[in-house]
């Protein structure tokens, strides 16, 4: 059967990114210091060289289904390698969007729930090498440090997202652990947010954002520092769903050994 994608292209154009997107596949999450199935959502494109007309998008679902079945971010350049080889081309990008749980205590009761966080993870291969990308998400609570001080009584909270990411390349491709990121974002912020409380709870969550209130920027500034202490190229992104404006506040501090480089859009 002829092969139409591996005809000669005259028009002496590469094409930087062709591939797939939207490919939704079982995987077991294991990056060693959690293991968890889940629902992964990938995208694989790789970079045509110019006198290819088209790339073989059917390989790069074989490589999710052949090798990626255990998602180990510690794995990915090895994987990245083997589907350039695969896919004969000079330059390939895995990314894959999933969502990990973890237990979470309320204060006062004990009662345990499961808060959700989501994870992206972006893999390159290029000429310089390859990287590793690892966005982790979650929210927390934020209570708003001038209007503690401002009011007679009470001051205005609300959720907050926070995200970080961090490049690994060369032979640390994953220098931080999903566990160590979530604990480092869930520390940030006036309190954390818990599924389910009773009033107990609530009382002693309402007064420990109290206690601390905290600026975007303020909660920006302390996971960079984390991050600067332990030399990992990062960027943090906070963003205020604000409960008395009809705007949001946002923060993005972006530090490491390129810094200046944006990790992630």
């Amino acid at each position: 059967m002829h092969d139409v994608q591996s005809e000669i292209d005259l028009r002496g154009i590469a094409v930087d990114q062709v591939g797939i997107a939207g490919l939704r596949y079982p995987v077991a999450f294991d990056d060693g210091s959690l293991r968890q199935s889940t629902i992964a959502d990938f995208a694989v494109t790789v970079r045509l060289q110019e006198e290819r007309r088209g790339t073989h998008m059917s390989r790069m679902v074989a490589l999710v289904h052949d090798h990626v079945g255990t998602l180990d971010p510690r794995r990915l350049p090895q994987i990245l390698k083997l589907g350039a080889d695969l896919l004969d081309a000079p330059g390939i990008t895995i990314s894959a969007r999933l969502s990990i749980a973890r237990p979470v205590t309320a204060p006062a009761s004990g009662l345990e729930s499961m808060v959700v966080h989501d994870l992206e993870l972006t893999g390159t291969l290029d000429d310089s090498g390859s990287s590793v990308v690892t966005t982790t998400h979650t929210e927390v609570t934020s209570l708003c440090p001038c209007s503690k001080t401002i009011s007679d009584y009470g001051a205005h909270n609300q959720r907050s997202q926070v995200s970080l990411s961090i490049e690994g390349t060369g032979d640390l491709p994953y220098p931080l652990p999903v566990t160590d990121a979530l604990s480092m974002l869930e520390h940030t912020g006036s309190a954390p947010v818990v599924p389910l409380v009773k009033r107990p709870d609530e009382r002693v969550l309402t007064m420990l954002a109290y206690d601390h209130p905290a600026f975007v920027e303020d909660m920006a500034r302390d996971v960079a520092a984390q991050c600067r202490k332990r030399g990992l190229q990062h960027e943090v992104r906070v963003r205020n769903l604000e409960s008395i404006h009809s705007h949001d506040a946002v923060a993005v501090i972006r530090g490491g050994a390129r810094t200046g480089r944006e990790l992630a859009g």
